[in-house]
């Protein structure tokens, strides 16, 4: 299961634009917005110490939180956050109004386990053609990570998605072919020795 849910405390934003954006976040604020479930998009303003914490802790985009807003508790799933390209801080949230059966798309992060069982323990090189996954899921049931089992994986294999074992009513989103998550393949081994057996340009003159 995805990280243990938690609230934030917001603020309605009478006011959305550029300016206001900049007046909140000098005032240690973020602008933010919650959409979806058929209702008008609500302007809001968290702390951005508290959001920078969520985002720090991991799980951000899989966890869904609960938003206090003039009294009203709003289920949310964090869908998109920019950050500033220079200072790095956190310029933007939006947030998916969500319920229970409310179904979601996120991107879902791969582990992988036993590669003391595979062909890497003798060399072979894991070689990840996908670090996240997108599903579709329940909103109350959004997998923390999926799990790739890599016992018995030789050299020259790949690990597909129909391999691994997912979550009741965790979909992936691309169905019309069972796309590959990730490959066994042989070291590079000689191109160092190939390097040092060619004499440098300033030997050869």
């Amino acid at each position: 299961m995805s990280h243990a849910s938690y609230e934030l405390k917001a603020e309605a934003r009478e006011r959305v634009g550029k300016g206001s954006s900049r007046e909140l976040r000098r005032n240690g604020l973020i602008p933010a917005v919650i959409y979806g479930d058929k209702q008008a998009p609500l302007a809001i303003a968290l702390s951005t110490n508290e959001v920078t914490k969520r985002i720090h802790a991991g799980g951000f985009m899989t966890t869904i939180a609960t938003i206090e807003v003039d009294g009203q508790k709003i289920q949310v799933l964090p869908k998109d956050y920019q950050l500033d390209p220079v200072r790095d801080f956190t310029m933007h949230v939006d947030f998916l109004r969500v319920s229970g059966d409310t179904d979601v798309t996120v991107d879902v992060p791969v582990h992988f386990i036993n590669e003391e069982k595979s062909a890497i323990k003798i060399g072979g090189v894991l070689n990840i053609v996908r670090h996240t996954v997108e599903f579709h899921c329940p909103a109350n049931a959004i997998p923390e990570f999926i799990t790739v089992d890599l016992a018995g994986a030789k050299i020259g294999d790949s690990i597909h998605i129909s391999a691994v074992t997912l979550p009741k009513g965790v979909r992936p989103v691309i169905t019309d072919r069972d796309f590959t998550i990730a490959t066994i393949v042989a070291p590079a081994a000689g191109v160092e020795e190939a390097a040092e057996e060619t004499p440098a340009a300033s030997e050869t003159e």
